[in-house]
Formats: structure tokens, C-alpha cells, sequence
């Protein structure tokens, strides 16, 4: 059965890959340096269930002093833009296959496998169905590409690792931040929030919790940088005590929309790379926060909706 364990497998050739492109480099500055990094970020991605947590922890304090002293890789060698200007024309609209099949493969993958079984067949495991079609068509995407451009052998991991090293460091942040966030979680700081919160602020109707339990998954996503490390913290501290077991809110309505109002701190911080350092890299934008300005307003009117619909939709007889 396809678990979590192989998609960490699967996920982990990428900095895989592009460590051994930079080990290769001998005759970059500190290449070594580099591919440590993302060697390190390789093993436990891939090993990491396999590793005891002391070697885990070490690998990741290795990550964190490496770059600290600074990666700050050797340009890659590319193609110019009359060249990737001529494979346009002659390609036209097919380019954008690859990037269709991801998105296309992991939808399908998800509905045609909705318990993970095919045929009768167990073989996915139920929880990780959508993570499991995610890789696969990052993989048939792959196959796409090569088969459509035909580009000279090694041009995949070489462009994997000009777009790495554009990113940097920060393309580890989501996973960093989601462990920080389960971390503290279990160290208690939703219930030292709660308290702090509950001395300044009586939390007794749906619009106040409403209110408290949003703006708080909003500002500590924008803190986090990601929202999944946000949720536990904010549910445990209000979510379930006073949304839902003290004031009888859905609890499926609480979850999802105070999701919802982490997903647009999300939108709002620097923290949360994938979305919002990643495109500026790989557009090559001058301005570092270019994205964040143009998500910003959609970010806050959609805070405010999701805040409404919680207190208008989630609790018996609506706001009081």
C-alpha cells in the first residue's frame, strides 16, 4: 500500500537531484556547502521516518547552520531567450500540457480513489489519496515534458537546480513552520493564548468567538507562515473549548472556515515561501513582496467573509 512514507520518497528526489548536480560542480565556490544542504533536506524528506528523532533533529541543525553561513550558489548554465522564444512557436499551446496533467492526474486520482482501493485492491492508503495522485502527476508531468521538448539528457535535473538555488533556503520553510507549529502545540502555547486572551476579552457570543478565532488564525499564519502549524494551536485554544463545546457551533464549519481564515495569512506574510517567494523567484520579479501586494486585498476581504459566514452560518440561530 502507498503510504506517506513513499510519497516522502518521491518527494525527496527532487533535493536529491539537485544535490548531486551541485556535488558535481567542483568548480563552483562552496558547492559542497550547497549540496550538503540539500543533501540533508534529501535524507529527511526520504529517511526520515526510518532516522531516530536525534538524527533528524541534527540534520535539521545541520540545514540551519549551513545556511546560515550562506548557500549563495554558482550561476547554472541555461537556455537564452531566442531559444526558449523559438521552442514556443514551435510548440505553441502544446507546452502547457505538462502543467495541465498535474492538476488534471490529481483530481481524477482523487475521485476514481476516494478509499484508496482499485478493484477491490487496497492501494493507497485512504488518508494520503490526494498526496499519492499529487505524485503521480508530478511524475506524468515529467514524462510530458521530456517527451515533448526531447531536451539533452540532464537538462531536468540542471533546470530543477537553477530553480532551487533561485529560491534558496526558504523553500524548506513550510515544512520547518509545520513542525514549529505541532511543536508548539504540544508545549501549550494555545492555552497560554487562550488565557491572555480570555483576561482582556469576553468570549461569550458567536460574533466575538467568531471574531477572536479568525482574526487569530489570520495573524498567527502571517506569524507561522502557515496555516496547518496555526490550526492546531487556535483550535485547541478556542476552536473546540468555546466555539464549539460552549457555544454549540458545527464543528465541521468551524474547522473549514477558520482554515479558511488562516489560508489568507497566508497570503499576507513573506513566511509562507511556496506561495508567495516562490513566484517571485521564478518570474524573476525585482520587487520580493511584488505578490503580496496584489494578494493583500483579496486576502482581507475574503477574511471578512469567512469571519461572517462563521458567525452567521456555524452556530444554532445565527449571531447573538
Amino acid at each position: 500500500m502507498i503510504g506517506l512514507d513513499a510519497i516522502g520518497i518521491a518527494a525527496a528526489m527532487l533535493p536529491a537531484a539537485v544535490a548531486l548536480h551541485h556535488a558535481r560542480d567542483t568548480g563552483a565556490p562552496r558547492h559542497w556547502r550547497n549540496a550538503a544542504f540539500w543533501g540533508a533536506f534529501a535524507v529527511t524528506l526520504g529517511a526520515g521516518p526510518w532516522l531516530p528523532d536525534l538524527v533528524n533533529g541534527g540534520l535539521v541543525l545541520a540545514m540551519v547552520a549551513l545556511a546560515t553561513l550562506g548557500l549563495r550558489p554558482a550561476p547554472v548554465a541555461t537556455s537564452d531567450e531566442a531559444t526558449r522564444a523559438a521552442f514556443a512557436r514551435r510548440w505553441g499551446a502544446r507546452l502547457f500540457l505538462p502543467a495541465l496533467a498535474l492538476p488534471i492526474v490529481t483530481l481524477g486520482g482523487t475521485l476514481a480513489l476516494p478509499a484508496g482501493r482499485l478493484g477491490g485492491l487496497a492501494l493507497v492508503d485512504p488518508k494520503q489519496v490526494t498526496l499519492a495522485a499529487l505524485v503521480a502527476g508530478a511524475a506524468i508531468a515529467l514524462v510530458l515534458a521530456l517527451r515533448l521538448t526531447r531536451p539533452p539528457r540532464g537538462t531536468a535535473a540542471c533546470e530543477a537546480r537553477r530553480l532551487v538555488d533561485g529560491i534558496g533556503w526558504p523553500i524548506v520553510l513550510p515544512q520547518m513552520l509545520a513542525a514549529l507549529g505541532g511543536i508548539f502545540a504540544l508545549a501549550g502555547v494555545g492555552k497560554v493564548v487562550a488565557g491572555g486572551v480570555l483576561g482582556l476579552v469576553a468570549i461569550d457570543t458567536p460574533l466575538v468567538a467568531s471574531l477572536v478565532y479568525g482574526l487569530g488564525m489570520a495573524l498567527f499564519t502571517i506569524v507561522l507562515g502557515n496555516a496547518f502549524a496555526a490550526f492546531p494551536i487556535l483550535t485547541l485554544a478556542f476552536g473546540v473549548p468555546i466555539l464549539i463545546q460552549q457555544l454549540h457551533g458545527d464543528p465541521a464549519a468551524v474547522a473549514a472556515l477558520g482554515m479558511l481564515s488562516g489560508f489568507c495569512g497566508t497570503l499576507l506574510t513573506p513566511m509562507a515561501a511556496n506561495f508567495n517567494i516562490v513566484p517571485v523567484a521564478a518570474l524573476e520579479l525585482r520587487d520580493r513582496f511584488a505578490v503580496i501586494r496584489v494578494q493583500a486585498p483579496t486576502a482581507l476581504l475574503l477574511l471578512v467573509f469567512n469571519i461572517a459566514a462563521l458567525t452567521l452560518l456555524a452556530f444554532p440561530g445565527g449571531p447573538k
